[in-house]
C-alpha cells in the first residue's frame, strides 16, 4: 500500500453505530457491532473480502455448485473453469487439478533460521538451546485464510507457481545441522499432501523435529497426519486461535473458526504429549478487536481441555488492510496476560515485547 493510501483509524466511524476510535477503515465497522452478527453487517463483511481477494484475482468461499475441495474447512465448491479459495486447485474440464500442494509441486520458499529462532514455540522447545544448530523453514505460497492484517500477504503478489519444489528436492536441502523443520505461511492448510510427504522423508532419512504454525482449518484426516509425525519426532503444532467469537474472526479472517476450535480440541485430548509439548497455541492482540473478552474466552476454552497447554499472546503490528491500527498497547497486553492465567492457564507468554506500545 502506498504511503498516500494509509489512513488513521482515530477518524474512522463504525458504519453501523457511529462509534469512533480504533475503528479499523477497511471493515469500518466496530466491535461490538461485529459481535451482533446482523444480517446486513453479515453482508458488508463478504463485500470487504471479496474486494480484497479480488486485487490478487482469488475468489471468495465457493459454496453454490462444482465439485468440492475438501482439503480444508472452507470446502469449496469450485465452478467449472474457477478457483478454490486457496488459488492453488482449479475445476478443469470437471475435474479438480491441482497446480500445487501435491509431493512432486510443492509452492514455497525456505530458508535457514540458526537456533534460537523466533518461532511461536520457542520458549518451550529444546531446539532453543542447541546453538551453531539451524531450523529449516518452509513458508508455503497459499492459504485458507483472508486475513486482513497479514503480516506475510506479499506472496500473493508472487508469480504463481514460482518457485515449485518437490519432496525429494526439498529432502536434498537437509544437512547434518538441521535440527527441525517449521511449515508456515500463508498457511501449510492448502499444500499439505506436499508436508506431510517432505516430513515423512525428512524425518526417516535425518531424524529432524516436525513442527507446523497453522490456522488450523485443515480436515481431520489430514490432522490426524500431521500429529502422527509431530508426536513420534518430538515436534509442536503451533495454532494461531485468531479470536473466538466466531463473528469476529469471520470479519478479520474471511472464514469461520468452528473448524479450528474443533481441530484443537481434537489435538488436545487425543495427542497431547508433556515435554516438550505437543500443541502451543497463539493470539495476535488486535487493538479494537482482539481484547480482553476474546482472549478471555480463547483461555478459558484452552484451560477447559488442559492448562498445561503454553499460550502465547503476540503484539500486532500494523500491516497489509489494517495499517491504521496501532501497535498493541503496554497495558492491554499485560491486561491479557493476568486474564489467561486468571482463566486458569499455567504457562502464558507474551510474544513480540519490542512492538508494545
Amino acid at each position: 500500500m502506498k504511503k498516500e493510501e494509509q489512513w488513521d483509524s482515530s477518524e474512522v466511524s463504525c458504519i453501523f453505530c457511529g462509534k469512533k476510535g480504533l475503528v479499523s477503515f477497511p471493515l469500518a465497522t466496530c466491535k461490538d457491532c461485529l459481535k451482533k452478527d446482523g444480517e446486513e453487517i453479515k453482508l458488508h463483511i463478504e463485500k470487504v473480502h471479496r474486494r480484497i481477494r479480488a486485487k490478487f484475482s482469488l475468489p471468495y468461499l465457493q459454496k453454490e455448485e462444482g465439485i468440492r475441495c475438501k482439503i480444508c474447512a472452507n470446502n469449496c465448491l469450485i465452478p467449472e473453469g474457477e478457483w478454490g479459495f486457496c488459488g492453488i486447485r482449479k475445476n478443469v474440464g470437471g475435474k479438480l487439478r491441482s497446480f500445487a500442494g501435491t509431493p512432486s509441486r510443492g509452492w514455497l520458499h525456505y530458508y535457514f533460521d540458526p537456533h534460537p529462532t523466533n518461532c511461536v514455540a520457542e520458549w518451550v522447545c529444546p531446539e532453543r538451546n542447541h546453538y551453531g544448530f539451524y531450523n529449516l523453514a518452509v513458508f508455503y505460497n497459499a492459504c485458507s485464510f483472508n486475513c486482513l492484517y497479514c503480516q506475510n500477504w506479499h506472496f500473493r503478489e508472487e508469480e504463481r507457481f514460482t518457485p515449485l519444489y518437490s519432496w525429494r528436492e526439498m529432502v536434498e536441502v537437509l544437512n547434518s545441522r538441521t535440527t527441525c523443520i517449521c511449515f508456515f505461511g500463508g498457511d501449510p492448510t492448502p499444500q499439505l499432501p506436499h508436508a506431510l510427504k517432505f516430513s515423512k522423508e525428512a524425518w526417516e532419512r535425518w531424524r529432524v523435529r516436525i513442527c507446523w504454525e497453522t490456522n488450523g482449518s485443515m480436515n481431520r484426516k489430514l490432522l490426524e497426519k500431521m500429529a502422527e509425525i509431530s508426536l513420534v519426532s518430538g515436534g509442536i503444532i503451533k495454532f494461531d486461535l485468531k479470536a473466538y467469537t466466531e463473528s469476529i474472526h469471520i470479519a478479520l479472517t474471511g472464514v469461520s473458526n468452528s473448524q479450528t476450535l474443533d481441530n484443537f480440541k481434537y489435538l488436545a485430548e487425543n495427542w497431547w504429549r508433556e515435554d516438550p509439548p505437543s500443541v502451543v497455541a497463539s493470539t495476535l492482540l488486535v487493538p479494537g478487536y482482539v481484547e480482553e473478552e476474546e482472549v478471555e474466552a480463547i483461555s478459558r476454552f484452552i484451560a477447559s481441555l488442559n492448562p498445561e497447554i503454553p499460550y502465547s499472546l503476540l503484539a500486532f503490528y500494523p500491516c497489509f488492510e489494517m495499517q491504521d491500527l496501532p501497535t498493541t498497547s503496554r497495558k492491554l497486553a499485560y491486561n491479557c496476560l493476568e486474564i489467561a492465567k486468571n482463566a486458569g492457564l499455567r504457562r502464558v507468554k507474551i510474544g513480540n515485547t519490542h512492538l508494545l506500545s
